[in-house]
């Protein structure tokens, strides 16, 4: 019993970290967040206020601006073989002004190189918005 407890209370901690995703609201637009070039992309704020839950943007009708940290490692080619490669953080702002009631919308995250962008898509896979501003560290 001694050996399972800590093991037991770990596991027990975890699923805190892990909470099911709100149910969507058929009276707000709802966009999820994706990257395939970068590591991790996150809602930041909404109309300048800072989300608790990074892991969507649930915005009304309307225009709206989104800032989204996004996560990537930059490949350099041939140059840091023997090195890790360098990560890097930016913010990616997309403003878009019409964001419809039950609609479900995408922003991607992009890498390349030291460049990273953002684009908004609709449900139907269309490009809606893209970044309007990036702020990179470093």
């Amino acid at each position: 019993m001694r050996k399972t407890l800590p093991v037991l209370l770990a596991l027990t901690s975890l699923g805190g970290c892990i909470s099911p995703l709100p149910p969507v609201n058929p009276q707000m637009a709802w966009v999820d967040l994706e990257t395939r070039t970068g590591k991790v992309i996150m809602a930041e704020s909404l109309d300048k206020q800072r989300l608790r839950d990074g892991r969507f943007f649930q915005v009304t009708p309307g225009s709206h601006d989104l800032v989204a940290r996004f996560d990537y490692e930059v490949y350099i080619g041939g140059m840091a073989m023997n090195t890790d490669l360098p990560n890097r953080l930016c913010y990616l702002s997309v403003h878009y002004d019409h964001f419809e009631a039950g609609q479900r919308y995408r922003l991607e995250g992009i890498a390349l190189g030291f460049n990273a962008s953002a684009r908004l898509y609709n449900d139907k896979g269309e490009e809606v918005a893209e970044q309007n501003n990036v702020f990179c560290i470093p």
